[in-house]
């Protein structure tokens, strides 16, 4: 009986064994893939735990971002308020003088030019903030990620307090020539408009409108530069001396300045620019409004309502009060939740929080 069975293993031996190299192969197979299955739920884990922490560390970013801008925006207003003080002029107006019609002149160009360069300067602290506050956030991200530690960090603190004193120029050196292309406008435009016209809310709309494309379009300057100073005056002036902040410092600036001077940053600040200016004529619409019952009250009559430019230029002179307001006023708020500068914000964050390996 053996023997037989015997033969018949030895007569069936070649098939014993692809049988038994074809189980020993599945079982091992089995195991690989068992194996691989682990270490891809594993590696996935990993990465959604990574990505949400990237994602939590964004989002609080961002409140960040909104906090300093309410913070700074009493500091803009001071600024602006003392280099266009209309406050003097209507002191001096209530003593009766006998210029009083070249001291109305005056405070007519100051009026308008203060509440534009609020509405210009606070678009641009918005922007610019997402920017600077997004760069060092996602060198924040990589700093504290697993595998950096034993680097040098990216942005230290001492390297984040003297990048992101560069905002200093805007409420500086580059609010003061905004100030100085913004009046030169408001001159040009409304230098000639007597203080006994009237106008309508489209016909005041109409007068921004062509404030805004001598602004913006008929000045040497790009828009850029009234954010961030140019390269040759920053810190690379200095052909040496420059210690190893200096030097990432500089980095940190060209980064923000390429930023700046790129299409989508202008996109995003010209949709600031128009919620602003929007918001900025809807605040002014309250004052058009005709009075209850009157016959001109009809939906689409609002451009029949109009007020003497002597009358308008008390209420466009308060509205730096609202527009660079730290309590969360409509006008703040709007810029802060345009969809376009929270997606540009996150392209931001995006490619500074990515390990340059994996960039390129």
């Amino acid at each position: 009986m053996f023997s037989s069975v015997w033969n018949f293993m030895k007569r069936h031996r070649r098939k014993f064994i692809f049988t038994g190299a074809v189980v020993g192969g599945v079982y091992f197979l089995g195991k690989y893939a068992q194996k691989k299955m682990r270490e891809i739920q594993e590696r996935e884990a990993a990465e959604y735990i990574a990505q949400a922490r990237r994602q939590f560390h964004f989002e609080s970013n961002q409140r960040t971002c909104n906090m300093t801008v309410l913070s700074m925006l009493p500091t803009l207003r001071e600024a602006i308020i003392h280099q266009l003080d209309s406050e003097s002029l209507t002191a001096l107006l209530k003593t009766k003088p006998a210029n009083k019609l070249e001291i109305w002149e005056d405070l007519k160009i100051i009026s308008f030019t203060r509440s534009l360069v609020a509405v210009y300067s606070t678009c641009m602290l918005v922007v610019l903030l997402r920017v600077q506050l997004n760069i060092i956030g996602g060198y924040l991200y990589l700093d504290n990620s697993v595998g950096k530690n034993a680097m040098a960090p990216l942005a230290p603190p001492d390297i984040q307090q003297q990048y992101l004193s560069s905002i200093q120029h805007l409420l500086g050196d580059g609010l003061t020539e905004l100030m100085t292309v913004v009046k030169r406008s408001v001159q040009a435009t409304l230098g000639g408009v007597s203080l006994k016209q009237s106008l309508s809310l489209l016909e005041l709309e109409q007068q921004l409108s062509w404030i805004r494309a001598e602004v913006e379009s008929g000045s040497e300057r790009r828009m850029s530069w009234y954010m961030m100073a140019d390269e040759e005056n920053t810190l690379a002036d200095q052909a040496c001396g420059l210690t190893e902040n200096d030097v990432m410092t500089i980095k940190l600036l060209n980064e923000t300045r390429d930023m700046l001077d790129s299409p989508d940053f202008s996109t995003v600040l010209n949709t600031c620019l128009n919620r602003g200016f929007s918001r900025l004529l809807d605040n002014l619409a309250e004052f058009f409004r005709p009075p209850p019952g009157d016959s001109a009250s009809a939906p689409d009559s609002l451009s029949a309502v109009s007020l003497p430019l002597a009358k308008i230029i008390p209420i466009i002179n308060g509205q730096i009060n609202t527009i660079c307001s730290e309590t969360p006023s409509h006008f703040v708020q709007d810029l802060l939740m345009i969809d376009q500068v929270k997606e540009f914000a996150a392209n931001v964050y995006e490619t500074f929080s990515t390990p340059q390996e994996l960039q390129k």
